[in-house]
């Protein structure tokens, strides 16, 4: 399981309150090799993404590939989702964004 915190800068404040920054999410390329699936009722992001990456807690992935700003991991129905393939390479592309800060 990926814990996309650990990367996150902790900052102090004068009177000695750890806090996390807001994590910088990274724009995700298209690949010739991403799935495309229309959702259906009872979809969501975390679902999807133990159905496909075997990894509930990469849901952010598939909801920043298909622009999602909601805050609710449910997916519409008959939408149709991007499923990016390349994994990895999203999540070093977020690792190597949030340690630069």
């Amino acid at each position: 399981m990926a814990n996309r915190y650990r990367d996150i800068a902790r900052l102090r404040t004068t009177d000695g309150i750890e806090y996390i920054t807001n994590a910088i999410y990274p724009e995700i390329p298209l690949s010739d090799q991403d799935y495309y699936v229309i959702s259906t009722g009872g979809d969501r992001y975390d679902t999807l993404a133990q159905q496909f990456y075997s990894d509930h807690t990469l849901w952010w992935i598939i909801a920043s590939a298909n622009n999602s700003e909601r805050a609710s991991v449910m997916v519409e129905p008959g939408v149709q989702l991007r499923i990016p393939a390349n994994k990895e390479n999203i999540v070093q592309l977020y690792r190597d964004i949030n340690r630069k800060r």
